[in-house]
Parts: structure tokens; C-alpha cells; sequence
């Protein structure tokens, strides 16, 4: 199964990059530079401020992580001699972030992602086993990672396709915005499909053109 939606995951990063820049895999973009500015970002839902009441949001934490784990994807992508080395590092990856934990205390959490920054920014690359033992401390697991990552990809392609870089996309639609739409038709849709990712964007074409 980690096979498989790895697989999944790289060839939807690899097209979703595609539709930004057809050349990207030679533009060598700072992928590290992505990743720990979004760590700033993680933090902020951890909850780091002693001057304030912060309760940690630990679903806004993970969906951080997806949307570092879209840098780190494309780095793997740019840096691997084929897609096979590409999918068999990603696999590997998922293998251990099946095993998750419960979430772990705010203090452990804080020092997890400042560790993972920190060597991110050491060593100019997507430090991908300190994104591991992130992730199973704040309890994503495989199966959230990836349904999480492909629906933000298909909305993110969705939108690329419909307008979003004119600004002629309508981002509400029938009073709802588009990521409760998302929420929603993943909800009915069966992840373990090799077509869910299609089967989504189908599925958001037809409610766009419903409601707007």
C-alpha cells in the first residue's frame, strides 16, 4: 500500500509543479527554504507564546506537515536519479509514519519542529527522517498524510485550471468555501481507489459548475 501511494503522491507533485513551471525539475529551487519558513507556521498552532493563552490545534498541525510535505516531495523528485529511487525513499517514509503515535506534550512537539528546522537549514535539504519522527509525534499517520495531501493537491491543480492565477476563480461557492467542499466529497469518496485522485477532481468540476 505505501508503494502505491507513493507513487501516487510523486506523480501528482510532479504534475502539480508541472502546471507552474514545465522546466521545474531545472530551476533547482530551494526547496529547505519552503520548508522551514512553513515550520514558523507549525509553531504558531503549536502554541509558542508565554505572554498569551494558546491551546496546541493539533489538526492545524498536520495539515502544516502536508503542506511541507509538498516541498519535501518535490525535492525528493528533483534530487532522485529516477522515479523508482523517488518511490522507494517516499515508500520507505510512509512505512515508518504508519506507526504513529499519540499526540505527544506541547513542549515535546516545539523542540521537534525547531530540531527539524534546524537541520533543514543545516543542511539545505528537506531533512526527511526528522519529518518522520515529526509526524508520528503529532499523530499523522499514513492514511491521514496521504488522503490530506492529494485532496490539497487535486484543489490546488482545480484551481490553477479555473482561473486562479488571473483571479478570475471563485473560491465560495454556494455560500461554502472550496476546502469545506473538498472535506466533504472526500468524505464519500474511497481513498483506497487507484482513481480517488480523479474521481476528486471530477467530483469538484461537477460542484463548481453546480453552485457558481
Amino acid at each position: 500500500m505505501e508503494r502505491n501511494q507513493a507513487e501516487i503522491m510523486l506523480r501528482l507533485q510532479d504534475a502539480i509543479n508541472s502546471k507552474i513551471n514545465n522546466a521545474w525539475r531545472d530551476e533547482n529551487n530551494p526547496w529547505y527554504r519552503a520548508v522551514w519558513t512553513e515550520c514558523a507556521e507549525l509553531m504558531d498552532h503549536v502554541g509558542w507564546k508565554w505572554w498569551k493563552s494558546q491551546e496546541p490545534d493539533i489538526h492545524q498541525m498536520r495539515l502544516e506537515l502536508v503542506d511541507i510535505w509538498h516541498f519535501g516531495l518535490s525535492e525528493i523528485l528533483a534530487k532522485s536519479q529516477s522515479f523508482a529511487d523517488a518511490a522507494d525513499v517516499v515508500s520507505r517514509a510512509l512505512g515508518c509514519i504508519a506507526a504513529a503515535n499519540d499526540a505527544q506534550s506541547k513542549t515535546e512537539i516545539l523542540l521537534l519542529v525547531e530540531e527539524f528546522a534546524a537541520e533543514t537549514l543545516k543542511t539545505k535539504s528537506f531533512a526527511l527522517s526528522s519529518f518522520v519522527e515529526l509526524a508520528k509525534n503529532v499523530g499523522l499517520g499514513t492514511g491521514e498524510l496521504y488522503t490530506s495531501y492529494v485532496g490539497k493537491n487535486v484543489l490546488n491543480a482545480f484551481r490553477q485550471d479555473n482561473g486562479y492565477k488571473s483571479g478570475s476563480y471563485i473560491k465560495i461557492w454556494a455560500g461554502k468555501e472550496d476546502n469545506v467542499w473538498l472535506s466533504e466529497i472526500v468524505s464519500r469518496l474511497p481513498i483506497s481507489s487507484p482513481d480517488f485522485a480523479s474521481d476528486l477532481y471530477a467530483e469538484l468540476e461537477s460542484t463548481y459548475k453546480s453552485n457558481c
